[in-house]
């Protein structure tokens, strides 16, 4: 029997034990020790949370259908029995996982083991569970599928919080299997125990400890099922170290109970609710695309959406990719760090679509004021999304991907009843976009981050897949790199986890092999998981990193410059006692491991610089070395309108 937690408390069984009753510690039991014959309180429905891009459709098959296991060759015998960490890998390679990213200990031993005894599955081994539980996110954000991570009991389990709460924020399919302690010994502060599915209550969609040997493939089917189905997100399943080790013969035929879950999937949106969207379009002399990362997977119907509207595209820090930013019509990324062009639109908008976003405080600013001209489309697969933060003249709680099909149909068949043209509205933001382009200052020989971003999409093609930590490197990325396709910016965008972009890219790295991953990184970003560049050496990973080193935490370096009157309150992260030398030394990090590197300090050696980058085979570091007075620009100070937006100055200017 499993216990299974959603975002709320629940009442759990366990089976009998001839066990005395177990005392009671510092936290309370995630089951009960009395038993009930009620099983019906064990599945309790759950609700659709946490996630904007979605890899599946909106109305799954039925489990009764699911043939998943038709074809799978066991290496057991039907009735041969095996460990409970071995019917746990099994039902990982029956889901057709091929990487994990497992990081060994006590409590996770078994299921280690029993990696070892499988030929398909491979363990990316990270340095650091964190590193572990980033890579499983950058693996899931650049291929659409299921990331992977396995950590043992106590600090291990807690060493996932971050990129779980990250998974949970950003939408990301994740499946986080963790060993726990003897049942026999939860709840009596035994070693290495922490309640990992009371730490992870609120931040996954949901979360299972698992009670009974025979329940595990059960389990294993619906905790892939909830992380890909409907908003994705991430899902735990806590195993306890009896149960691994336990002789079964496991049931691969039994059914998903989650009756409650799939009740609540949206269905396809009626053909009426997307006509009157189309009506509100053919109405509209100024409508405005506003997209994000639940429009990643409908990249192509968005294209043809626009194709047939000429409406221009918006997007957010998460959609970035949805609609190619090198095309015409895009307005690139809105909000407080978006372009001028891109806020101007939604500032003037007459109607405002908004596909797969959650109207977040660093889009909207103040939201009374944002799009206060316009009438809101928003269509979001989330009910919890819908009227959340702004309140929609019309809804749909759907599939994006199944609406844009829906209404490019409809779109289609009225075209020359519609005769839509934006003509006017588009000029108008083109003279916005003459007027107020993306720009940066020089600083004499030294490098600007932006100019070094741009090297790169030249040199690309715009074509590799970026990773980014968090700060002023993530949001120059944002802006000065040309995305064509989705799922090729991976950044942690609503936790905003510094040290997510070199463990993303090694998990880019291994789902896209021939890819260019590269991970546009800060220094202060890349250290908090540096040991990662020792997994990326051991498995050779062709993982490149353009770091943009200006030895400060740029991004509150640039809110004391502007607001605190640049009073420094431990932003500098070099070494005080020798401000005039680069530290760390990044190159040593490197060396370390056995990784090429060079540090680059101007501006006319940065193109051959970041070209051998890209030409060396394998890995390889490239310090850029920056000025620490640049700043991010525009900006909409926090809670703003577009009336507040700054577009002139850096840390060489009084404020």
């Amino acid at each position: 029997m499993a216990a299974a937690t959603s975002s709320s408390p629940i009442s759990l069984t366990a089976k009998p034990s001839s066990k005395s009753p177990l005392p009671i510690s510092r936290f309370s039991l995630p089951f009960s020790l009395t038993p009930q014959k009620d099983s019906s309180r064990l599945h309790r429905p759950l609700a659709i949370s946490a996630v904007l891009n979605s890899p599946v459709n909106v109305a799954p098959p039925s489990p009764k259908k699911i043939d998943k296991n038709k074809t799978f060759v066991s290496r057991y015998a039907p009735d041969e029995p095996r460990k409970g960490a071995d019917i746990l890998v099994e039902a990982l390679e029956r889901q057709g996982v091929e990487t994990v990213f497992a990081y060994p200990g006590g409590a996770s031993m078994e299921i280690h083991q029993a990696l070892t005894r499988s030929s398909t599955i491979r363990n990316v081994l990270p340095r650091h569970e964190q590193g572990g539980v980033f890579a499983a996110e950058g693996y899931a954000r650049s291929s659409g599928k299921p990331g992977i991570c396995i950590a043992t009991s106590g600090p291990g389990a807690t060493n996932l919080v971050s990129g779980l709460a990250d998974a949970m924020l950003d939408s990301v399919p994740l499946v986080a299997i963790t060993g726990q302690v003897p049942r026999r010994m939860i709840g009596t502060d035994a070693f290495q125990e922490t309640p990992i599915v009371e730490v992870t209550r609120s931040i996954t969609k949901h979360n299972y400890l698992v009670m009974d040997v025979d329940d595990i493939p059960r389990i294993v089917q619906e905790a892939f099922f909830l992380a890909t189905s409907g908003r994705p997100g991430p899902v735990l399943v806590d195993v306890p170290k009896d149960i691994q080790q336990q002789l079964a013969i496991p049931n691969w035929d039994q059914p998903m109970r989650l009756p409650g879950y799939m009740s609540r999937l949206p269905q396809p949106p009626e053909v009426s609710q997307l006509g009157q969207i189309v009506r509100l379009i053919s109405e509209s002399k100024r409508p405005v695309l506003y997209v994000g990362g639940g429009s990643l997977n409908s990249s192509e119907e968005l294209g043809r959406f626009v194709e047939l509207t000429g409406i221009p595209v918006a997007s957010t820090l998460m959609g970035l990719g949805s609609y190619p930013c090198n095309d015409e019509l895009s307005l690139q990324m809105l909000g407080m760090h978006g372009t001028v062009y891109a806020n101007y639109a939604v500032e003037h908008s007459d109607l405002l679509l908004a596909f797969g976003v959650r109207f977040d405080d660093r889009v909207t600013g103040k939201l009374e004021a944002f799009a206060s001209r316009a009438k809101i489309v928003h269509i979001d697969i989330d009910s919890a999304e819908i009227g959340k933060n702004k309140t929609p003249h019309v809804s749909v709680c759907g599939d994006v991907k199944l609406a844009l099909q829906g209404m490019n149909k409809v779109l289609e068949n009225r075209a020359e009843e519609l005769k839509l043209d934006f003509g006017v509205w588009r000029s108008e933001l083109s003279e916005q976009k003459q007027k107020f382009p993306l720009s940066f200052k020089t600083f004499g020989e030294a490098i600007p981050p932006q100019y070094a971003i741009q090297i790169l999409d030249e040199l690309t093609e715009g074509k590799a897949i970026i990773s980014t930590g968090v700060g002023q490197h993530q949001m120059w990325a944002a802006q000065f790199y040309k995305y064509r396709k989705p799922r090729q910016w991976l950044s942690s965008s609503g936790l905003g986890a510094m040290g997510f972009g070199l463990p993303a890219a090694i998990g880019a790295s291994v789902a896209n092999p021939d890819a260019i991953v590269v991970d546009i990184d800060g220094d202060g970003s890349f250290i908090m998981n540096v040991q990662e560049l020792a997994t990326i050496r051991v498995e050779n990973l062709p993982v490149k990193i353009l770091l943009l080193n200006n030895q400060h935490l740029g991004m509150v370096m640039q809110w004391e410059d502007r607001f605190y009157k640049a009073n420094r309150a431990h932003t500098y992260l070099g070494d005080p006692a020798r401000e005039n030398e680069i530290f760390p030394n990044m190159l040593q990090f490197a060396g370390a491991c056995g990784i090429p590197a060079a540090r680059v300090t101007k501006k006319e050696e940065l193109r051959e610089a970041v070209q051998t980058m890209l030409d060396t085979p394998g890995p390889y570091l490239l310090d850029v070395i920056c000025p620490h007075q640049e700043h991010v620009l525009p900006m909409i100070p926090s809670g703003g309108t577009f009336k507040d937006v700054i577009t002139e100055g850096d840390g060489r200017t009084k404020y």
